[in-house]
C-alpha cells in the first residue's frame, strides 16, 4: 500500500498541473509535501516504536494513512491545491510510521548477513503497489477531457472554479477505496500475532533502549558509513522520484513519444514494474554477491541509461529511462543495510536517520522542476545522473570494506 500511494503521486502531478495551471516547479510541490513528511515525522515515529512497539506503530501508521486518503474528498470538493498538499502530508506521516517500524523489523528476522536479501524480498512486494498505481490511477484519474490552457484563460473565475472541481472529482473514488482498504489492513494487522522470536530483537531497534550500554559518548553522527548511507538514501530517493514524477509529461513531449497522459501512465507502470522484478532478482543475487558490488554496478548502469535518454530522442530515449527502474530496484534496501551495518545499540536511531533522509524525494524534484522550467525536462535529468554517481561510489567503497579482513568501520 505504501508503494501504491507513493507511486500514485506520479499520476496526481500531471493531473493537478493541468487543473491548476502549474509550472513544473510548482507541480513538484506534490512530492515536496509528501516526502518532507518523512523528514518531519521520522524521529517522532522512532519514539512511537519505543513507546508502543513495532506492531502498534504499524497499525497507527495505517490509520493515519487512511485519514490522509479520506482528506482527498474535501480537497477535491473544494478544488484546493493547498488542501491536496495537506492530505499528502498526512498520508506520508502514516507511511513514515510504517517505514521506521517495518524496515528494521524485517532486517531483524534472521541472520545479519542475509538482511539485505530479506529487505529486497519484502521491498519487491512494495514494488507490486508501485507497478499497479499508474495503471489504476491512469484509468481512474486521467480519463477526463481537459481544456487547453488558452481556453481556460477565457473562462470567468466562477466557471473556472466549477471546471476545476469537476476535474478534481476524479480522485474521490480511488482515494475513498484506498482509505477503506487501509482501515481493513489496520484491523487485520491488529489481530495478527507477531512471531515470538521478535521479542528478543525488538529492543535493539527501539530508540534509546540501549543508551546506558552504548555509552553517552557514542552517537549516530560518529558512524561515517551510516552518514554516507543516509546521503545515499537522500540521493537515491531523490533520483527515483525525479524520474518517476516527470515520466507522464516526458513521454508527452513531441521529440520523445507525443503520448496522451492516459497512455503515458501505462508506461510509467513499466518503470515501477522493473523495480519489482529487479528486487526479486536482486534478492537471489545478494545470496551470492556482496551488497556493495551489487549496489555499485546497479548505480553505474542506471547512470548510463539516464545519460542515453538525455542525448537521444524517440523510443530510444523512452525505453532507456524506463529501464532505469530495473536497476533502481536494489538500491534502497542495499543502502539501508550498509548504513545500518554494525550499529548495534544505535540501530534504531540509525534507522530513523535513514528514513529522515527520504526527504531527498522532496527537495531534488523541486530542483529538477526549476531546471525543467528553464532548460526542459530532458536536460533536467542531469540531477539523477549526479545522484547515481555518488551511490555507485558508496557501493564500491563498501565492497572494498566488505572484502577486507576487517568489517566496515562502525565509528571514528
Amino acid at each position: 500500500m505504501w508503494g501504491f500511494l507513493t507511486c500514485l503521486n506520479d499520476i496526481l502531478i500531471p493531473h493537478l498541473k493541468s487543473i491548476f495551471e502549474l509550472g513544473y516547479a510548482q507541480a513538484m510541490l506534490v512530492q515536496f509535501a509528501f516526502f518532507s513528511s518523512y523528514f518531519v515525522f521520522a524521529l517522532p515515529a522512532g519514539k512511537l516504536v519505543e513507546w508502543r512497539g513495532y506492531k502498534q506503530t504499524m497499525v497507527i501508521g495505517l490509520i493515519v494513512m487512511a485519514a490522509g486518503a479520506f482528506l482527498f474528498l474535501p480537497a477535491s470538493a473544494a478544488a484546493s491545491f493547498g488542501l491536496f498538499l495537506f492530505a499528502l502530508v498526512t498520508l506520508a506521516a502514516g507511511i513514515t510510521c510504517l517505514q521506521v517500524s517495518a524496515n528494521p523489523y524485517v532486517t531483524s528476522l534472521g541472520p545479519e548477513e542475509t538482511a539485505s536479501s530479506r529487505l529486497n524480498f519484502s521491498q519487491a512486494f512494495n514494488s507490486l503497489g508501485t507497478f499497479a498505481a499508474p495503471l489504476l490511477g491512469g484509468a481512474l484519474i486521467l480519463g477526463g477531457t481537459q481544456l487547453a490552457p488558452e481556453k481556460l484563460h477565457s473562462l470567468s473565475a466562477a466557471v473556472l472554479q466549477t471546471y476545476r472541481e469537476q476535474q478534481a472529482s476524479s480522485v474521490r473514488l480511488p482515494y475513498l477505496g484506498i482509505g477503506l482498504t487501509l482501515l481493513l489492513l489496520a484491523l487485520a494487522l491488529g489481530l495478527l500475532k507477531m512471531p515470538p522470536m521478535i521479542t528478543s530483537h525488538t529492543r535493539d531497534f527501539r530508540p534509546g533502549a540501549y543508551d546506558e550500554v552504548a555509552g553517552l559518548d557514542d552517537s549516530v553522527w560518529r558512524h561515517p558509513w551510516l552518514l554516507m548511507g543516509a546521503l545515499g538514501i537522500f540521493l537515491y530517493v531523490g533520483a527515483e522520484v525525479c524520474i518517476g514524477s516527470f515520466l507522464v509529461n516526458y513521454f508527452g513531449l513531441p521529440e520523445i513519444s507525443a503520448m496522451p497522459e492516459q497512455v503515458a501512465a501505462r508506461y510509467v507502470s513499466l518503470y515501477w514494474g522493473g523495480a519489482m522484478i529487479g528486487r526479486f532478482i536482486g534478492s537471489a543475487i545478494l545470496q551470492k554477491l556482496r551488497t556493495g558490488i551489487v549496489l555499485g554496478c546497479a548505480a553505474c548502469i542506471a547512470c548510463a541509461l539516464v545519460i542515453v535518454s538525455m542525448i537521444t530522442h524517440g523510443h530510444t530515449a523512452m525505453w532507456a529511462i524506463l529501464a532505469v527502474g530495473l536497476f533502481n530496484s536494489v538500491m534502497f534496501p542495499n543502502i539501508f543495510t550498509l548504513g545500518l551495518s554494525n550499529l548495534g545499540a544505535l540501530t534504531s536511531k540509525g534507522s530513523s536517520l535513514m528514513v529522515a533522509a527520504i526527504v531527498g524525494g522532496a527537495l531534488l524534484p523541486l530542483l529538477e522542476g526549476h531546471l525543467a522550467d528553464r532548460i526542459g525536462v530532458q536536460h533536467a535529468f542531469v540531477v539523477p545522473v549526479v545522484c547515481y554517481l555518488f551511490i555507485a561510489s558508496y557501493g564500491f567503497a563498501a565492497a572494498r570494506a566488505e572484502g577486507a579482513t576487517v568489517p566496515i568501520p562502525k565509528a571514528v
